[in-house]
Formats: C-alpha cells, structure tokens, sequence
C-alpha cells in the first residue's frame, strides 16, 4: 500500500470480478498501482480493504455487473466509498480489446472511472430487501422453465405411442399418469413424481408472493390492469424500484422492449428488438401482454392496439404485436404507480374521445 501516495487526491480502485478472485487495480492521478488478486469473498475484500491508508471520501470503487456485484457494492458502500456498477454488456472496449487479461480489465474501469463515469453506463442496483423479495420470483421462474421442460418431454414420449394428450394442459398433465398404461406409468414415474413436485412447490411460491406483493402497496395499483397479476406487478415495483426513474420512453429502453437502430446513409433496417436490461421482468411482460391478447384477454385499448398491429399480415406480426402490448403495458404501468390516485380505465381512448365530442 506504501507505493500509492496518501495525499490528498481522488483515488480509483478498478476491480476484475471472477468467479474465485478479484483482481485489483488502483490509480491515482496518472500513477497506477496492480495490487494483483485477492479471493473473491467478504473477508479477503475487507482485510484488504482495511489496509487501504486513504479517506473514504476520497477513494471511487469501478466493477462489472455480474453475480458478485451487488454484495460487493453493499460491503464497499458501508465504508462510505463511492462505488460504481458499470454495465458489462455495454464495455465492448473492454470485452472485446485485443489483450485482454483481467489486470488489463481492472485498470481500465479506473481510468474510464477517471475520465468520464458515464462511459461506463453505470447502473443502480436494488436495495437488499427488494433483491431478497426477488428471489423467490427468480426461483419461481427456474421452476417454470423445469416445469415447460419436463411437460414437453412427456407430451413427446406418449406422443411416439400413439396415445393423444391434447386435451391436457401443462397444469392438468399430471393426472394423464392415472390413465396410461401400466408399462407407460412405470416408465415415466420419476418424470411425473418430479413434475408433481414442480407444481407443489410453485403453488407455494405464489402463495408466498402474493403476501410479499401486500407488503408494497404499489404492486396493487399494478394489478388494476387483467392481465398483471401479483407476480407482474411484484417483480415491476421492485425492478424498476422508483416510478420517477425513468420517462416512459427510458422504461421501455430500460427493459429491452425497443427496436435496435442501424441507419447510415439511406439505409435503415428494420430489426428486433434490443432485449437490454432485465430479462426476466421483459419476459413476464411479454406473459402479460400473451394473456391481454389470447382468448381470455378482456376487451380493452391495449387489446385494440395489439389487434391492429397483428391484422397488418406477415409471418411475424401477432408476435410484434405481443411486444408492441409489452411495450405498452410497462408504459401503462408505470403512468398507474406515478397517479396513485387515478384508476385505471381499460377503454380510457373511447372515453376521451367521447370527452371532447361533448
């Protein structure tokens, strides 16, 4: 530590995260120090951390998002240090330099820190209740996904034996097991012990979300839209954390709902969306607006607007239409929890031009 100068200067720690170590780099002024890696856990960060001959006012921390970032970021911020998450998908500078090492890696999040912090596309991070809350969404969703799998492999298997499961859904398709043949049943029987476990264990995962969602009241002005149930809404108040934090057009940035431009000269080209940012909240939206336009869906603005997009023809217009409605849900959702007191009007167009023809 006696290698870096300890006046009075603003000092940036650039750090490396993988999955054992943390490669650690510091820079002050143009003077930069390699400290070389440390084990990636809470104690080895805090013994060198503790070592550290500098005002915590004076000393900005730069790291990658990824599946250390958030419990590094609390145990740094604790020390009154200003910490920065830079977003890793958006560091090609970093991810793509021709030498690459992770010493390499450290010490440009400094110096990028240095220069410009918005370079970096930092990020904020959740508080820890809302992370904890975030979980159990998380872990439902693994077992959806496992859920999915294992019902495909079973309507596969039975399929290839002539026997007909259409007329069971993925949540009925357990009691097809009472029903098939003996040497069938046999043979299936871990796959079906497994899936009914599966739905147990994600009942009780809804059970337990629902009375998460009654802990943040904005999860029930969510819910004034059919087709955001508790889950939606959950995972929406606490992803985007802060109704404020973005326009409506930053939110569907935010969540990857957008097109991608690539525009030079005269050509522009039509291409998918961005899928930035969180994954899984786009992913349930993208459920929700399924739902708002499948059978079930009540007739309503954002049905009408997913209708006329899908009515234009093409192979893939009803699944532009499905994101179009995602798009517009998380619009609609986030205009609902800035205007607490406004409720939600599912034929709100009809009525404003009624309105004004008055």
């Amino acid at each position: 530590m006696n290698n870096v100068s300890q006046k009075q200067e603003k000092i940036y720690f650039g750090l490396d995260i993988s999955q054992k170590t943390i490669e650690i780099f510091a820079l002050k002024g143009e003077k930069g120090v390699p400290f070389g890696k440390i084990l990636n856990n809470q104690k080895s960060l805090n013994d060198f951390f503790d070592k550290v001959p500098f005002p915590s006012k004076t000393i900005t921390v730069v790291l990658e998002t990824g599946t250390h970032s958030a419990w590094i970021s609390y145990c740094l911020e604790q020390r009154g240090y200003e910490v920065i998450v830079a977003h890793a998908r958006d560091l090609a500078f970093i991810y793509k330099g021709d030498k690459k090492s992770d010493r390499i890696d450290a010490e440009k999040l400094a110096r990028v820190a240095r220069a410009d912090k918005k370079l970096l596309h930092p990020v904020r991070l959740m508080s820890k209740t809302r992370q904890e809350a975030l979980l159990a969404i998380k872990a439902r969703d693994l077992l959806m996904k496992e859920r999915t799998c294992i019902v495909n492999a079973i309507r596969g298997f039975v399929r290839s034996l002539g026997i007909d499961d259409a007329e069971y859904s993925i949540e009925t398709i357990s009691k097809m097991y009472s029903v098939l043949p003996k040497e069938i049943r046999q043979n299936l029987r871990g796959l079906f012990s497994v899936l009914t476990a599966i739905n147990n264990n994600i009942s009780s995962y809804d059970k337990r979300l629902k009375k998460i969602a009654e802990e943040y009241p904005e999860t029930k002005i969510l819910q004034q839209v059919k087709g955001v149930g508790p889950i939606i809404a959950l995972s929406f108040a606490l992803i985007i954390s802060d109704p404020n934090r973005f326009s409506s057009k930053e939110c569907a940035s935010y969540l990857g709902l957008v097109p991608k431009r690539d525009q030079s000269g005269e050509t522009d080209k039509q291409l998918g969306i961005t899928k930035s940012g969180n994954k899984l909240l786009r992913r349930l939206l993208v459920q929700g607006a399924q739902y708002i336009m499948g059978p079930f869906g009540e007739d309503c603005d954002l049905r009408d607007f997913g209708n006329r997009i899908a009515q234009r023809g093409g192979r893939i217009a009803k699944k532009k239409a499905t994101i179009a409605v995602a798009r517009k849900l998380a619009i609609t959702m986030l205009a609902l929890w800035r205007n607490p007191d406004v409720k939600y009007d599912p034929h709100f167009k009809a009525a404003n031009k009624q309105n004004r023809c008055a």
